[in-house]
């Protein structure tokens, strides 16, 4: 595959804020689907779409990276930051899979607060990869990222320790419910990556 001398590199910037969006709505999607649950207005096959929608993004990310002679800051800055905003969605997705996996009745408060704070989570990264630009304003939103990431280590935490404490819940209960806990706390960590990568690249570049 040729490399292409003519810069394209606005269109770096272009496809990361597109991820960045289809991540957003992918969280969006799962909140509603948690909090509507078992007669949820959005399906699992919604959120699947949208994590499709994602891994072609990442797709063309890297294909434009292949192609292209210049780019706006390190070639493994850029991949390094396309996989691992791919991986959101991925996390986002598995956790509601395992609604219907594990015949879940209803959404449990705790994994319905969870989902919120990847929503605000989402949406803090998204809007640090629309500043990814000229990174101008873009600290502030990972300063407010890696506090609901932290927000998010005592919800589960506290969560977790609620189904060990009631000795009259199901252990296949807990168990479940652990799992859905952990995968939603997986999204979570996964856009405060996102943020340790976008942090390296201002470090380098601002």
């Amino acid at each position: 595959m040729a490399l292409r001398l003519v810069p394209r590199t606005t269109e770096f910037y272009d496809l990361f804020a597109q991820a960045g969006q289809n991540a957003l709505e992918c969280a969006r999607l799962a909140e509603r689907r948690f909090q509507e649950y078992p007669n949820s207005s959005v399906t699992q096959a919604d959120v699947k779409e949208a994590e499709n929608v994602g891994d072609r993004l990442t797709h063309d990310l890297i294909q434009l990276l292949n192609t292209q002679y210049i780019t706006p800051f390190d070639r493994e800055d850029i991949y390094e930051l396309a996989t691992k905003l791919d991986d959101v969605a991925d996390y986002i997705e598995e956790a509601t899979a395992l609604l219907e996996l594990y015949g879940v009745e209803s959404a449990t408060r705790q994994a319905v607060e969870q989902c919120g704070l990847i929503v605000r989570a989402v949406e803090q990264m998204s809007k640090a990869l629309d500043q990814l630009k000229g990174y101008r304003g873009i600290q502030e939103s990972l300063v407010e990222l890696k506090r609901l990431e932290d927000e998010g280590d005592r919800v589960v935490h506290d969560a977790i320790g609620a189904l060990f404490r009631d000795d009259r819940i199901d252990p296949l209960i807990v168990i479940r419910w652990k799992d859905i806990y952990d995968a939603l706390e997986r999204a979570l960590d996964a856009t405060e990556t996102v943020a340790n990568v976008i942090a390296n690249i201002v470090v380098k570049n601002a």
